[in-house]
């Protein structure tokens, strides 16, 4: 008799990880991916599956869709609302039989407009040709998404995230669409072949593709690839190379040359040329920016004399700039500007060297941030970490770092705003051999070299190589340390490999020739181990073996469990292609805590037996990672919530109702009118106490090993507030050099930049660690609790009454069940007359009597602007105590980057100086630089509604963005929120999703919402007329990086859904290689548009020319109907 408690429990699972229901006859199909049995329902006594779920009227809600089909949706419950969407059973020690495979995916981070890695980008591979003869737009061949071309640039290919595995094999196919999900649906008559995409892509909740596929396998034969040239002379290619260098001054990447030669000459590239670079020094040189990918290399002219003048005056030129540039830059101007000192007109004559010690100390800091570090910081960085000034000759002549780093200069007008990047060592590479053999469990030593079962030599396992994407699938197995966290790699090369795998291995032992004892077993030796209660037969390495028992470690399942001797089976060859699927991870910011019970307790409880989302710090033996639960609507970072385990309870402030506390110092308040409030308490004795031996140990300190080289969400750390130190929380990236911080103690949000951050020092890591946040989030009794209510008038009366009181107190209300405290507000100690609270003076006011249409907006509270925060009454030149600012409500830690702080800040105060932009009209940036007709660029598809009409952004200048961007969070987030009149078709700043962006005015609506056009992305949306800015002069030097375009070689059309998905889910958030068609020029740059070929080079063994991809499809549509 099956367990209908079981059942229900695996249906609400199935049904919970589809959002838009489960078709009744797709139902079954997806309960046997998740669990690998059928849905039992004739052995619970119904004759068919309608009954037995029309019978569960608490796990299941039956409708008929508009097609007539039978749609089942999952029934909510309190008792099954922490229940997780995707559920996988995980074969344990005490039970055995089927293990349940896991081949589903939890929700994904939605695609970020940042790229979130901001370094120079390397090259994309180009196709061979334009596809088919004629340029295409006939009907499609039969049989191919593209042709199957040998490319000569692959090793300078990137994906969408910058991390590219180079040591990608290929060998186990991966199972296509054997499940009925895959089927597809009888209303929709589309092509066989793109049912499944259709369908996949409207099942996704986010535009996610996966990379990871084929990156887990290895192939025996590696496909071979020719260079297509006849006989190599060196001496012809050195000197059609220092022509090449020579029209290129300036640099370029190395994945370039092939074409670049062939363009040129006329002929392919010698492939030992390649090799030979390296050696030609007296024609080039060759450099590795600092990446640890060995493809990037950049290649330059041979230099003749550093620190040569330029003749449009100062060293706007590095000689080593990190990014070419094809055209010589232009003349700085004179509205740049920078915090380092301006460049001379001439160098010196003799310009001064740097010295050992200066040398070493300038690396360690460079090594301290591998995604850069701007020029301006490194003044500041130098004096905090070795507590002297940093020599002035060094900025006023950044050619002296050439030996240790490169130089970018991402903002084209502005010289002085360089980013420098440490040079890797050429021999580095993280994904090199091995990479996922650390520590899988006790198996895995032998992985590699393990000797097949009856055979005298060793055969090796190819190792696991980690996913491509930045958020993988994870299961976690087993969770005995923070440092070495047990799990499996979920999706298409992972788990699905390892599932066909084991398949083959039922098929293979089922027949009786094949089913071989293991004649010998050895301690180390691979084996083919049988299961008890089913026909299932699993990889195992043995441990241990005591009589005729055997220890054994499950290579794919990451457990162990003693047998009998009698289930050990030789293991066939075949069945070691495949590497093993257990590996282990280390969690970020536990690592000192590792083994702590409360730890473990809460990790057990929140990880293990999940499938989760893992974003990958650090791509070494054993991955650095943070662990995410998304099945919930608010996504859970579990490190975060397994260092708030260690935190001390009886530390925390006092809250009893009734009572009462003076010297209460209130540190911030919202425009929603929630308050922050610090009662005296113990704990926060001991945290002043620490924060101040925490000064004076980084005062005593010359080493750099404090400054926080990788931040990530929900990491804790200290940063400067009024000038003192005090902790806070990493809520949110913006890139990887400006972040969202949370002062955990004052209830204040800023944005900084990364090297405003230092780690806890170690002496005091556990008090920092274990002290629990000493801020109070409270309300004012009595009075509402939103922004429609509060004027402004009132919220500064607040402000002025209470910011700067040092004597206030309160008297506790009630307590809500989220620790919101309703208080009575008294600003000073006489607590005892409720009628001088400030609760009764705001509410008797003229200041609380305000219309009701106060704010003209149809937004939430958590969304509305607040008033600037006069926390600071002067400006500083640390961001973090120049940007305090309050945020209304205090969300958990969020995983998508870029929308992970619900609501907005405050602002600082006023600046003294006027806007730069108040001063002159707005100067609009250079249109951006597109190549000949007929010429390739690499670009970025950030939107894709359909083949006529796409946005595009140059794939390259990618990381420039970021940083632009990054500027206008600092800028702005520290500016005025002095409303501005805003004009239609005019260009502002506006803050969208809790970034800032470069927008086009489209229209003003009268609820005070404006509809804006992203000129970087191309994207609409709809924003408060408040959140936009004036944009300034310093934010128009980048061009605008979103072109509108329409695909060549189709004509013209309505298209119809079905055809826009196919489209979208090929192109949209990819990167690709364009060929340009035409240009439709404009005065404007959003009014241009381009025609343009798209062809994804991602393949090895084929260029996919989306156009031919297109004609097919509509072939074969007109043919279904």
């Amino acid at each position: 008799m099956a367990d209908v408690e079981l059942v229900k429990k695996m249906l609400r699972a199935v049904l919970q990880s589809s959002k838009g229901g489960v078709s009744l006859g797709r139902l079954q199909a997806e309960y046997k991916g998740l669990t690998g049995e059928h849905i039992p329902y004739k052995q619970l006594g119904h004759p068919t599956l309608d009954a037995l779920l029309l019978a569960m009227p608490a796990v299941v809600r039956m409708e008929r869709a508009r097609s007539g089909e039978m749609v089942c949706f999952a029934v909510v419950s309190n008792e099954t609302a922490h229940i997780a969407k995707l559920v996988a059973r995980q074969r344990t020690a005490k039970k055995t039989g089927r293990l349940q495979l896991v081949n589903c995916q939890m929700r994904v981070k939605p695609a970020a407009p940042l790229v979130l890695n901001a370094k120079p980008r390397t090259s994309l591979r180009q196709p061979e040709h334009r596809g088919r003869v004629g340029r295409g737009g006939g009907v499609g061949r039969a049989g191919g998404y593209g042709d199957a071309r040998q490319g000569h640039l692959r090793d300078g290919q990137s994906d969408a995230r910058g991390n590219v595995n180079q040591n990608k094999t290929q060998n186990t196919p991966v199972r296509k669409g054997s499940s009925a999900s895959d089927r597809p649906d009888k209303r929709m008559a589309l092509p066989p072949r793109f049912q499944k995409e259709v369908h996949a892509h409207l099942s996704r909740n986010t535009p996610h593709t996966n990379t990871a596929a084929g990156l887990n396998e290895s192939s025996s034969q590696a496909k071979a690839r020719t260079a297509q040239t006849g006989s190599y002379n060196p001496q012809q290619v050195q000197g059609r190379l220092a022509e090449i260098l020579a029209k290129y001054s300036n640099g370029f990447w190395v994945s370039k040359l092939p074409q670049l030669y062939r363009e040129l000459y006329k002929q392919e590239l010698p492939s030992e040329a390649l090799r030979d670079l390296e050696n030609w020094t007296h024609i080039c040189t060759v450099e590795k920016p600092g990446s640890t990918n060995q493809t990037e290399l950049l290649l330059y002219p041979v230099k003749e004399c550093r620190g040569t003048p330029s003749p449009t005056g100062g060293d706007r030129c590095s000689p080593l700039p990190q990014k070419p540039l094809p055209t010589p830059p232009r003349t700085p101007t004179p509205t740049s500007t920078g915090s380092s000192p301006p460049s001379p007109a001439t160098p010196p004559s003799s310009p001064p060297s740097l010295t050992p010690e200066l040398r070493r100390e300038l690396g360690e800091l460079l090594q301290r941030y591998s995604s850069g570090l701007w020029a301006h910081a490194l003044p500041k960085l130098y004096q905090d970490s070795y507590k002297r000034p940093l020599p002035p000759h060094v900025l006023r002549d950044l050619a002296l770092l050439a030996d240790f780093c490169t130089v970018d200069y991402p903002m084209p007008d502005n010289p002085q705003r360089a980013i420098l990047y440490a040079r890797q060592p050429q021999d580095q590479d993280q994904n090199r051999a091995g990479a996922g053999d650390a520590g899988a469990g006790p198996g895995q030593g032998a992985g590699a070299g393990g000797r097949t079962s009856g055979q005298a030599q060793q055969v090796q396992v190819p190792p696991l190589q980690i996913p491509r994407e930045e958020y993988p699938s994870v299961l976690v197995v087993e969770a005995g340390s923070t440092n070495s966290v047990v799990l499996r790699y979920v999706g298409e090369g992972y788990s699905q490999a390892q599932e066909k795998l084991e398949d083959e291995m039922r098929e293979f032992y089922r027949q009786d020739g094949s089913r071989r004892p293991l004649a010998s077993p050895g301690t180390g030796q691979l084996a083919a181990v049988r299961a008890e209660e089913e026909e299932e037969i699993l990889r195992a390495q043995v441990c241990q073996l005591v009589e005729d028992k055997a220890k054994v470690y499950y290579v794919d399942h990451g457990f162990s469990e003693v047998i009998s001797q009698s289930k050990l089976l030789e293991l066939n060859e075949r069945f070691l292609r495949l590497p093993f699927q257990a590996t282990t991870c280390k969690l970020a910011g536990l690592e000192q805590f590792s083994e702590e019970a409360s730890v473990l307790k809460k990790l057990e409880a929140m990880a293990s037996g999940k499938i989760l989302l893992a974003e990958i710090l650090e791509r070494k033996d054993t991955p650095l990672m943070v662990l995410y639960d998304t099945s919930q609507d608010d996504d859970v970072n579990i490190n975060a919530a397994c260092v708030k385990s260690l935190q001390d309870k009886s530390l925390e402030s006092p809250l009893q109702v009734n009572s009462a506390y003076m010297n209460v110092s209130v540190t911030s308040v919202c425009s929603d009118g929630t308050i922050y409030c610090q009662p005296p308490s113990r704990g926060l004795s001991k945290l002043t106490e620490v924060l101040a031996k925490t000064e004076a140990y980084f005062l005593s300190q010359v080493t750099s090993e404090f400054l926080v080289s990788r931040p990530f969400c929900g990491k804790g750390c200290l940063a400067r507030y009024k000038g003192k130190w005090s902790r806070v929380e990493i809520m949110n990236l913006h890139g990887s050099r400006v972040l969202d911080i949370l002062f955990i103690d004052l209830g204040v949000q800023a944005s900084v930049e990364v090297i405003e951050l230092r780690e806890f020092p170690p002496p005091y890591l556990r008090d920092l660690t274990t002290i629990p946040p000493q801020v109070v989030k409270c309300c004012l009794a009595d009075l509402p609790v939103s922004v429609g209510s509060w004027t402004p008038e009132a919220v500064q009366w607040l402000r002025d009454a209470v910011l700067h009181c040092t004597d206030c107190s309160i008297k506790i209300a009630r307590v809500e069940e989220g620790r919101l405290v309703h208080v009575h507000l008294f600003s000073s100690r006489n607590f005892h007359d409720a009628s001088r609270s400030l609760n009764r003076q705001l509410a008797a006011s003229a200041l609380w009597k305000h219309p009701k249409d106060v704010f003209l907006s149809s937004r939430g509270p958590a969304q509305a602007p607040p008033r600037p925060l006069q926390a600071t009454p002067n400006r500083c030149a640390s961001p973090t105590s120049a940007s305090p600012a309050a945020n209304g409500t205090r969300a958990p830690p969020q995983l998508r980057r870029t929308h992970s702080l619900p609501g907005t800040r405050a602002s600082p105060p006023p600046s003294s100086g006027p806007a730069p932009s108040a001063q002159r009209p707005l100067q609009m940036p250079p249109l951006l630089q597109l190549p000949p007709a007929g010429q390739n660029m690499d670009v970025y598809v950030s939107v894709a509604c359909h083949p006529g009409h796409f946005v595009l952004q140059p794939w390259q200048d990618m990381y420039k963005l970021v940083v632009l961007m990054g500027e206008m969070i600092l800028y702005y987030n520290k500016a005025d929120d002095t409303p501005v009149a805003v004009e239609k078709n005019q260009v502002y700043a506006a803050k969208v999703d809790n970034n800032w962006h470069r927008v086009l005015v489209k229209a003003i609506m009268t609820n005070g919402l404006v509809s804006v056009y992203e000129l970087d992305y191309g994207k609409h949306e709809l924003v408060s007329c408040t959140q936009l800015r004036p944009l300034i002069q310093e934010f128009c030097q980048l061009p605008f990086q979103g072109v509108r375009a329409q695909l060549a070689g189709v004509k013209a059309r309505q298209w119809s859904e079905e055809a826009s998905m196919v489209f979208r889910n090929h192109v949209e958030k990819k990167p690709l290689v364009a060929q340009l068609e035409s240009v439709e020029e404009a005065a404007l740059a959003w009014d241009r548009q381009l025609t343009v070929y798209l062809v994804d080079t991602s393949h090895e063994e084929r260029d996919l020319w989306v156009h031919d991809l297109m004609a097919e499809f509509t072939h074969e549509l007109t043919k279904a109907a």
